[in-house]
């Protein structure tokens, strides 16, 4: 070492370190001593979080707007040196450079401005917390015991209501406990966009209320009650079931759509108590919508099977062994395999793993594609618009996300209804509409309420018109002359396969104009399925059939040669089996009531020569079963959920089921039992099987053909979707959720209703091939010569009562006087 170079003076001693230089945008403040860099705009409550400081509130959220309501959050600050005149609430003061902020950790001020606060809260707020579901997980609980007053110095009575008032048939409000913090009347109108909730009176009287004649029906009124912080708002499911320190939290997802929601299970004693949203930045933010939120009690519901079933020699189902229930599907669907073939019909409760192990199964133990998730008419249109922008694609391969529709400068709808068919997508879209980003076009024949929410323009399409209406978006003076680029995106529901031509007029719209496109089906299954090969046409990871060079990377893994030809659809599968073609069905969780005629379908089943039901309850399907094997429901297992963007949501078992197994591990078994390893026992095995096969995204063709521009005939045409809340078969057993559903309406445009002599509120009957259906009617913005009707008006198929689906004739007269009954149908 240079001891002359190491006794030398340091030129720089006593100078002061050079400051970072404050980023474009930034500011620099200074909160209870620390200095810290800030963007422009941000509020003071969010900075002290940033560096750990909690600032105690109740009014602020940070996914809603600041309003200052419940002054909880006082601070002290300076600027330039100068004291403001009174503490400011942090959760609307944003930042400034040179600002000075002191929390209730460095200022007295501070300290005694929020002790104070709490004070006057409690004047009226009751002490009720032994008997508040709120208490052990309340805010004000918590801060009043580690800052409030040990005494009260009130000496009158307290402020008293009548409690509690049901403002739904979900949501009940206990006013005496309500702090004004505004959360449940903001959340109402700037994120779900459902103004039936507000502030009401004034002064010391004022008050959370409804309108007498609307009341809260909202599909994401829960969220209040979540985000509620002094147990103001309870839920009529759970009040009164359960102490928070009683329950146990699980990580889940939501099984009942494509959303993709992650949930908080809360469960006590192997009994789901509630589900909470779970915040998922990513996916539902800190959101879900009330189906998701209540429809959980069909995993207790007293039709739940929980044995085997088997057909004696009376032709009678009756409980078995597992051992014998296996011994018996397997003879069974050998028999039929070798008689005909079997066809395999999946519904959207599977999860990926599940999926994938019916796949398997079909090809391996049965020998045959003849497998189909979809409870709709399939076609080859779908078939490869699937294999060419969905299967295989997800957020991190290029796949349109969340994020990518609410940075979307133009938002395109086809087939598809967001706030009854995917919620949280909806919620995104509303996000980004309010932020004044993004234009959201509808091809549709109905202006749903839901599009009026979101900002958006109706492209008007009568049913069957749809592909020439989207092949002319950006025609000169179309819609989207001029606007459709790079930086749209195209949001296609499942119902745009309903309509031929469809799915190929937008395949050609996006390979057109540069935008993007993202498939959104309806239940929570069907993304996996794809994926997991659950398709006729295509088998795991997206690879079509009829490649031999896709099917030979399938055939090395599995080490067994696949079937060549691709697979039945569903349609045409349930016509095999009613004309004996094939010798029987493998059916996993569908719904007859969901298929394209369920009529017909009930034919079919009990026309197959063999059938094998696995299903959580008593359906009509089991009941028609020679074999019946019960399921694990979503708590009771482990697996995850594809959501629409090909994100996967994984979860583990919540409770322990009580006999039931998962899907796979009962496909697993019957293929010992047939002699096929399918290797799917666990979720983990059959998981990490899939991840090595990969996928071949876009890799097949996109030969989807060349749309049609004939348009809808002449007459009065159908439209029809299902609605969120309709009575499906995981929601029947939860009456909570009524408050919630929409009332079923049939809709007309004024000019089709004036020309028809019919006046908005009249009470029509819309009449198909097989049946009528008889609803109020509500005069709306849409195509002419259209009648809509709720897919399950009355909880009853709408294409089984009626013969008839979206783009069917039918006729409309008015019914005779007779007392008034809403949703009757014949």
């Amino acid at each position: 070492m240079d001891t002359n170079t190491a006794n030398a003076p340091d030129s720089r001693a006593g100078e002061r370190p050079a400051k970072t230089p404050v980023p474009e945008g930034h500011v620099t403040v200074t909160v209870d001593g620390v200095e810290v860099v800030a963007p422009k705009g941000e509020l003071v409550i969010r900075t002290a979080e940033r560096i750990g400081i909690a600032i105690p509130r109740f009014c602020d959220h940070p996914l809603l707007a600041p309003v200052g309501a419940c002054r909880q959050c006082l601070v002290e600050v300076e600027m330039g040196g100068r004291p403001m005149p009174k503490p400011q609430a942090s959760c609307t003061q944003e930042v400034a450079d040179g600002m000075v902020v002191k929390t209730q950790i460095s200022s007295p001020v501070a300290e005694k401005a929020q002790r104070s606060n709490l004070e006057f809260l409690l004047l009226n707020h009751p002490l009720d917390c032994p008997v508040c579901d709120k208490g052990g997980e309340c805010p004000l609980q918590n801060q009043v015991l580690a800052n409030g007053a040990a005494e009260s110095r009130l000496l009158d009575a307290k402020r008293t209501f009548t409690k509690p008032i049901a403002i739904s048939t979900q949501v009940l409000l206990d006013r005496e406990r309500c702090v004004l913090c505004q959360r449940c009347t903001r959340f109402s109108d700037q994120i779900a966009g459902d103004r039936f909730i507000d502030l009401i009176e004034r002064g010391s009287s004022q008050q959370i209320g409804i309108s007498p004649d609307q009341p809260f029906q909202s599909y994401f009124s829960g969220n209040t009650i979540q985000i509620c912080p002094v147990g103001a708002l309870t839920s009529a499911a759970y009040r009164f079931r359960s102490r928070p320190f009683d329950l146990v939290s699980t990580p889940g997802t939501c099984e009942h759509c494509a959303s993709g929601c992650s949930l908080r299970v809360d469960h006590r004693r192997g009994q789901v108590m509630r589900r909470m949203a779970a915040a998922n930045p990513d996916v539902n933010e800190e959101w879900n919508c009330d189906k998701g939120r209540f429809g959980f009690t069909y995993v207790a519901a007293p039709d739940r099977l929980t044995r085997p079933l088997a057909r004696n020699d009376a032709g009678e189902l009756v409980e078995v062994s597992w051992t014998a229930a296996m011994a018996a599907a397997a003879e069974g669907l050998s028999k039929a395999r070798d008689r005909g073939g079997v066809g395999v019909l999946t519904g959207g409760r599977l999860t990926v793993t599940d999926a994938y192990a019916y796949a398997k199964f079909a090809r391996l133990a049965l020998r045959t594609n003849d497998i189909d998730f979809r409870t709709r008419a399939g076609s080859a249109e779908e078939d490869a618009f699937l294999a060419h922008h969905v299967a295989g694609v997800g957020p991190d391969g290029g796949g349109v996300s969340y994020a990518d529709v609410e940075r979307a400068a133009t938002v395109v709808l086809v087939g598809l209804e967001p706030e009854e068919e995917s919620p949280i997508l909806f919620l995104r879209l509303r996000k980004a509409f309010r932020r004044s980003r993004t234009s959201v076009f509808a091809v549709a024949a109905v202006a749903s309420r839901g599009l009026g929410k979101v900002g958006g323009t109706l492209v008007p399409a009568a049913p069957g018109d749809e592909p020439r209406v989207v092949q002319e978006l950006t025609d000169p003076g179309g819609a989207l002359a001029g606007r459709v680029a790079g930086d749209t995106v195209v949001l296609v529901g499942e119902r745009a396969a309903d309509v031929p031509g469809l799915l190929s007029a937008v395949s050609e719209l996006v390979q057109r104009t540069g935008s993007r496109v993202a498939w959104v089906p309806r239940r929570a299954g069907d993304r996996g399925a794809v994926d997991a090969g659950a398709l006729g046409a295509l088998l795991p990871g997206g690879r079509p059939v009829a490649d031999d060079a896709a099917r030979a990377e399938v055939e090395n893994l599995w080490r067994a040669s696949l079937p060549t030809e691709p697979g039945r659809t569903t349609a045409q599968i349930l016509a095999a089996a009613h004309h004996g073609v094939l010798g029987g069905l493998l059916i996993g969780g569908v719904s007859i009531d969901d298929l394209p005629d369920p009529e017909a379908a009930r034919d079919a089943i009990a026309a197959a020569g063999f059938v094998v039901s696995l299903e959580l309850r008593h359906t009509a399907v089991t009941a028609l079963a020679d074999v019946v094997f019960p399921v694990a429901a979503s708590v009771e297992k482990s697996g995850g959920y594809l959501d629409w963007e090909g994100r996967l949501g994984s979860f583990d078992a919540t409770v322990a089921g009580k006999g039931m197994l998962d899907d796979g591990r009962i496909l697993d078994t019957l293929g010992v039992e047939m002699d096929v390893d399918l290797y799917t026992q666990t979720p983990r095995a059959a998981a990490g099987e899939l991840r090595r096969l990969g996928s071949r995204a876009g890799s097949a063709p996109a030969p989807l053909g060349s749309p049609s521009r004939t348009g809808s005939p002449a007459g009065l045409r159908l439209a029809t979707w299902r609605t969120a809340i309709d009575g499906g078969a995981l929601l029947d057993g939860e009456p909570h959720l009524a408050g919630t559903a929409r009332p079923d309406l049939a809709r007309l445009s004024a000019a089709t209703a004036d020309r028809l002599g019919l006046a908005d509120g009249a009470e029509i009957t819309v009449r198909g091939g097989r049946g009528a259906v008889t609803l109020p009617l509500a005069v709306s913005e849409m195509v002419d010569d259209v009648v809509w009707l709720p897919g399950r008006p009355g909880g009853l198929p709408l294409a089984g009562v009626l013969g008839a689906q979206h783009g069917d004739p039918v006729e409309i007269s008015v019914p005779a006087p007779s007392p008034r009954s809403q949703g009757r149908t014949t």
